[in-house]
C-alpha cells in the first residue's frame, strides 16, 4: 500500500444545467416537435381508411323441427367453453373463406391482392432478385392471406356468443363479409347435418330389410320347434300340457270337495237312523219329495186320529184304521231315508272313483312336465332372440322415420343463430389522426430533450465535481521494503509510486495484497463468493489457482470455476482437458454434480471450462448466478476465475448475490489500475481486493506463464 492517503472526487450531474440546456434550445426542441407534428398529420391523410364492422353469433342446441305427429323437443344442451372454441375455429376454416371469397369476388378488390399491379419499384426489385416475386404465390393463397390479416373471430369471455369482426377500405364490404361469413356457416352447419341424416338413412335401409327377415326367421324357429315339441299355446301365456294341468288340478279339487260332503251328509244321515235319533233337520231327507208327501200324509192322519179319539175308543175299527194306515207311512218314510242315505253313499262312491281318475291324470302331466320345463328353456331362448330383434327392429324403424322427416334443409337448423348482424360503418376506425400526431410530437419532443441532455452530459458541462475521502488503506509496515510486500496494503497496485497523484473519478476502495493475504482476507471475512479478474490473461488466472490451493490448505471446500477463454485453470488443476465442465453444464448436458472434478496437486476442487460449444453455453449464461447460488450452499469458497472480463459482465454474473471482487494485477501501471477501477466502480463495486504477486508467490508448476 501506498503511505499516503488518497483522495478520489466524486461526480454529480447537474439537473439545474440539463433544464437550462433544454430551454436554450427550446425553438429547435419546439421545431422538431412541430415538424413531426406536421409529418404525422400528412402521413394519416395520405393513409386509406380501413372500416370495420362486427355480426355476432348464439351457438346454442336447436334441435329439429318435425312436421309429423311426433312433438318438436326443445331446449338448450350445455355447451363448455372448447365447444365453442371449436365453433370459432369453424367460422375461420379455409373452406368456409374460399366460399365467402368467391361469393364477393374479393378478387376484383385492390387491397385483397395488391401484388396483381406491382409497383415500378416492386418490379424493378424483382427483376434484380431483390425480392421474391408475388405472382409466384397462387392468386388465391394471397387473397386468403389478406383475408385473414382483416378477419377477427373471436368467442366473448364467459358466454357462448362468437364475435367476427372484419376490416376493410370499403365501408360496405367491411359489412357484408361478416353477414356473408355467418350465412356459410349457418349453411355448413345445416349441410353437415344434412349429410349425417342422408347417410343414417342410407346404413338404415338395408339393415332394416335385414332385421326383417332375421324376425320372420326367427319367428318360424319358433313356430316349428313348437309344433315339434307339442308346446303349443292356448293363449298368449299358456300352452295345452299347461291348460290341461290346471283343469286338472282344478276338477280334482272340486271333485274331492263334492265326495268330502257327500260322505258328511251320509254320514250324518247313518248316525242318525243308527242312533235312533230324527232325521227331520237332515237337509237331505227334507229335500226328498216323496219324503215330503209321506210328512204330509203323517201328519193329516195324525190329525184324524187325533179328531176321532175324542169320539171312539182305541179299539174302534176306524181308530185301528188309521193307526195301521200311521205305521205303513212311517215305514215309507224309513225305506225313503234308506233310498235317500243308498244315493249319497252312491254319490260318495263315484266321486272317490273320479277322484282316483284325475289323480292318475295329474300324476301323468306331472311326470309330462319335467321335459316340457326342458323344452320350454330353449323355446324361451328363441323367444328372447325374436324379441331382441324385434326391438332392434322396432328401434331401426323408428329412428329411420324420424331420419325421412327430416330429409329438407329446413328442418335442420344449424347449432347456432344470429343475434347482431354486420352494419356498414359510418366512421373509419383507422388511422386516428389525433392521437397519432400527439404520440408523435410527444415522442419527438422527448427525443429531442433526451438528445440534448446527452450533448450536454457527454460534453461534460452538466457535470459537477464533489470531494469525497474514501477509506484511507493502513499504512505499510517498515518490512515492506524488504520484500514482504504480498501483506501489505495498496490502494492502486503493487507498482504505484507514493508520489504519483490519484486518478480521478474513481471511488472504489482497493486493497494492495499477495496471494496468500488475499486468501486471509477471504477467510477472515468468510466470505462465500469471490470473482478475481485477471486483466493480463493467463498469468493472473495463474494466481487464481494459487489462491484456490491455498485456501483449500486452510482446510475450507473450496471450488475454482473456470470461465476463462484461454482454460488455464483447467490445465493448471484438471487431470484432463477433456473433462465435462461448464459449458456443458450450461448447455444441460449433464448435472452439477458431475461438472465438479478434485485439484491434482491440492485438496480444491474445479469445474473446467468443458468442451461443449461456447455459443451454445453462452446462450444459458443467466443460469450461471443460479448455479453458483447453489454451488456457495455446498462450498465455503466459491471462486470465478473471469480472466481478461469486462466489469459488465462481472455484473452480470455477481447480481443479487454479496461478492467479493478480486482484481489479480502483475505488470500494469497504476492508470490501468485505476481504468479498471472506474470500470468496476460504474458497475456498483465499491470495494476490490487487489491481488499482486509481491514476489513472494512462486511460479505454479506445470504452466509457463505462471512466472
Amino acid at each position: 500500500m501506498s503511505g499516503s492517503p488518497m483522495t478520489h472526487t466524486d461526480v454529480d450531474i447537474d439537473l439545474g444545467r440539463l433544464v437550462k440546456a433544454v430551454w436554450d434550445r427550446k425553438t429547435m426542441v419546439a421545431g422538431l416537435t412541430a415538424a413531426a407534428a406536421g409529418l404525422a398529420f400528412i402521413v394519416t391523410g395520405l393513409m386509406n381508411p380501413l372500416y370495420k364492422s362486427e355480426a355476432r353469433l348464439l351457438i346454442e342446441t336447436r334441435e329439429p323441427v318435425y312436421t309429423g305427429d311426433q312433438p318438436a323437443r326443445t331446449g338448450d344442451a350445455t355447451l363448455d367453453e372448447r365447444a365453442v372454441t371449436s365453433q370459432v375455429e369453424i367460422l375461420r376454416s379455409t373452406d368456409i373463406v374460399k366460399q365467402v371469397a368467391r361469393d364477393l369476388d374479393l378478387s376484383s378488390y385492390e387491397e385483397f391482392d395488391p401484388a396483381a399491379n406491382p409497383s415500378a419499384i416492386s418490379e424493378t426489385l424483382v427483376l434484380l432478385g431483390l425480392k421474391k416475386n408475388p405472382l409466384d404465390v397462387p392468386a388465391e393463397e394471397r387473397i386468403l392471406k389478406a383475408f385473414y390479416k382483416k378477419l377477427d373471430v373471436y368467442a366473448v369471455p364467459g358466454s357462448r356468443v362468437i364475435g367476427i369482426e372484419f376490416s376493410s377500405e370499403d365501408a360496405t364490404l367491411a359489412a357484408e363479409v361478416p353477414n356473408a361469413l355467418v350465412k356459410a356457416y349457418l349453411a355448413f352447419q345445416s349441410g353437415a347435418k344434412l349429410e349425417n341424416n342422408t347417410d343414417a338413412s342410407a346404413w338404415l335401409e338395408p339393415e332394416i330389410t335385414k332385421l326383417r327377415e332375421k324376425v320372420r326367421e326367427s319367428e318360424e324357429k319358433i313356430a316349428e320347434y313348437r309344433s315339434k315339441t307339442g308346446l303349443l299355446l292356448v293363449n298368449q301365456q299358456d300352452t295345452i300340457a299347461a291348460k290341461q294341468l290346471s283343469d286338472i288340478s282344478t276338477e280334482l279339487s272340486r271333485v274331492r270337495a263334492e265326495r268330502a260332503d257327500s260322505e258328511a251328509r251320509a254320514q250324518s244321515v247313518r248316525n242318525a237312523l243308527e242312533n235312533g235319533q230324527a232325521v227331520n233337520a237332515v237337509s237331505d231327507v227334507l229335500a226328498s219329495p216323496v219324503i215330503q208327501r209321506l210328512r204330509e200324509s203323517e201328519g193329516n192322519v195324525r190329525a184324524q186320529l187325533a179328531d176321532l179319539s175324542t169320539t171312539l175308543l182305541d179299539e174302534h175299527p176306524r181308530m185301528k184304521g188309521l193307526r195301521a194306515q200311521l205305521a205303513d207311512i212311517e215305514r215309507q218314510i224309513q225305506g225313503e231315508i234308506r233310498k235317500v242315505l243308498s244315493s249319497l253313499e252312491s254319490n260318495s262312491r263315484v266321486g272317490r272313483i273320479r277322484e282316483e281318475e284325475l289323480t292318475a291324470q295329474l300324476n301323468a302331466l306331472k311326470a309330462g312336465s319335467a321335459r316340457e320345463g326342458e323344452e320350454s328353456v330353449e323355446l324361451r331362448s328363441l323367444e328372447r332372440e325374436a324379441a331382441a330383434q324385434r326391438d332392434l327392429l322396432e328401434t331401426y324403424l323408428s329412428r329411420y322415420r324420424e331420419a325421412a322427416s327430416r330429409s329438407e334443409p329446413k328442418a335442420l337448423p344449424a347449432d347456432a343463430r344470429v343475434i347482431s348482424s354486420a352494419v356498414a360503418a359510418s366512421e373509419s376506425y383507422y388511422p386516428k389522426t389525433g392521437p397519432i400526431i400527439i404520440v408523435a410530437a410527444f415522442a419527438t419532443f422527448l427525443l429531442s430533450s433526451i438528445g440534448v441532455m446527452l450533448g450536454e452530459l457527454f460534453s461534460g458541462r452538466a457535470l459537477r465535481q464533489s470531494t469525497a475521502l474514501v477509506r484511507e488503506p493502513v499504512p505499510a509496515q517498515p518490512e515492506a521494503e524488504e520484500g514482504a510486500a504480498t501483506h501489505s496494503p495498496a490502494a492502486t497496485g503493487a507498482a504505484a509510486s507514493p508520489e504519483a497523484p490519484p486518478p480521478a473519478f474513481i471511488t472504489n476502495d482497493a486493497f494492495d495484497f499477495g496471494v496468500e493475504a488475499v486468501a486471509e482476507q477471504l477467510v477472515t471475512d468468510i466470505t462465500a463468493l469471490a470473482i478475481c479478474i485477471s486483466p493480463e490473461g493467463d498469468e493472473g488466472s495463474a494466481a487464481a489457482v494459487m489462491l484456490a490451493r491455498t485456501v483449500a490448505s486452510e482446510g475450507l471446500k473450496t471450488l475454482l470455476i473456470d470461465l476463462t477463454g484461454s482454460a488455464c485453470p483447467t490445465e493448471l488443476m484438471a487431470e484432463s482437458m477433456r473433462l465435462p465442465g461448464l459449458t456443458e453444464l450450461m448447455c444441460s448436458e449433464i448435472a452439477i454434480s458431475e461438472s465438479i472434478h478434485p485439484d491434482r496437486l491440492s485438496a480444491a476442487h474445479i469445474i473446467p471450462r468443458g468442451n461443449a460449444s461456447a455459443r451454445r453455453a453462452m446462450r444459458a449464461i443467466d443460469r450461471l448466478p443460479m448455479v453458483i447460488e447453489a454451488l456457495t450452499e455446498v462450498y465455503d469458497l466459491v471462486i470465478v476465475e473471469c480472466g481478461a472480463a469486462d466489469a459488465a459482465s462481472v455484473a452480470r454474473i455477481a447480481r443479487n448475490q454479496t461478492a467479493e471482487i478480486v482484481l489479480s494485477i502483475l505488470r500494469s501501471n497504476e492508470a490501468e489500475v485505476a481504468r479498471h477501477l472506474e470500470e468496476l466502480n460504474a458497475q456498483g463495486f465499491e470495494e476490490v481486493l487487489l491481488m499482486t504477486p509481491a514476489g513472494t508467490n512462486p511460479p505454479l508448476a506445470g504452466h509457463s506463464s505462471a512466472a
